[in-house]
């Protein structure tokens, strides 16, 4: 593997969940919580949700089709996340903590005068609006939720929208993912990938269509250029 590789973009489109902050242990005791309920597999509904809408997860893996049903339990289920972190944290362990390097990138990034950057994310905008203020994670530019695409990752769609709100071409973009469903949905839309390994294996993100895949974001370091982001790209694990 070759040194840190430096590429220049108009803005980065970040997932949430598993990219920017880690939600794991919330929502795992949430999935455990449905799983009992609905008589499921918690290891196989674990090993393939992650990063795909709660709605689309709940359709599938319960089988909820009634579309109040299904509005409601959605809620209910991002409800119970965030219920599930604060109690977490009040009891002096993670519940929705921001991952390394993400403070100080998007700190950065709020530096300049113009937007640099979205929230892309699978989450509704109740959950989103509530887990970035509990993780510490500074507001967006523009911020992307499940609510406002007709179709999830892994399908384009959600990327597509992120560029289209900043006003710019998703091809001068940079998504940062760290889930399967996530990368294929950023590479579908046009965009270049940057695939981290915060919530699966380099093995497991390999093969997918990223074009960079690194460890986690405290590998990336980003200068604002006239409008535009220069990011320096350490591979190395």
């Amino acid at each position: 593997m070759s040194g840190p590789k430096t590429v220049d973009v108009r803005a980065l489109l970040f997932d949430m969940d598993g990219t920017l902050l880690d939600s794991t242990p919330a929502v795992e005791a949430t999935w455990q919580y449905f799983a009992k309920e609905y008589d499921l597999d918690l290891h196989n509904v674990l090993r393939t949700s992650h990063g795909v809408r709660t709605v689309d997860n709940l359709r599938n893996w319960c089988g909820i089709e009634d579309p109040v049903e299904l509005r409601d339990k959605t809620e209910m289920f991002e409800t119970m996340i965030i219920t599930e972190a604060k109690e977490l944290q009040a009891a002096g362990k993670d519940g929705l903590v921001s991952l390394p390097g993400v403070i100080d990138i998007l700190h950065k990034l709020n530096t300049s005068s113009i937007p640099l950057w979205a929230i892309v994310t699978s989450a509704t905008n109740v959950y989103a609006s509530a887990a970035l203020p509990t993780a510490g994670i500074p507001q967006p530019p523009k911020l992307i939720t499940g609510d406002d695409v007709s179709n999830g990752k892994p399908h384009p769609e959600p990327y597509i929208v992120g560029a289209k709100a900043l006003d710019i071409d998703v091809k001068d973009t940079i998504v940062v993912e760290d889930a399967p469903s996530g990368v294929r949905s950023g590479v579908a839309s046009g965009a270049r990938v940057i695939a981290t390994c915060t919530s699966h294996t380099r093995e497991q993100l390999q093969g997918l269509g990223a074009t960079w895949i690194v460890t986690d974001l405290s590998k990336i370091t980003v200068e604002l250029l006239d409008g535009r982001v220069k990011l320096v790209i350490d591979e190395t694990p």
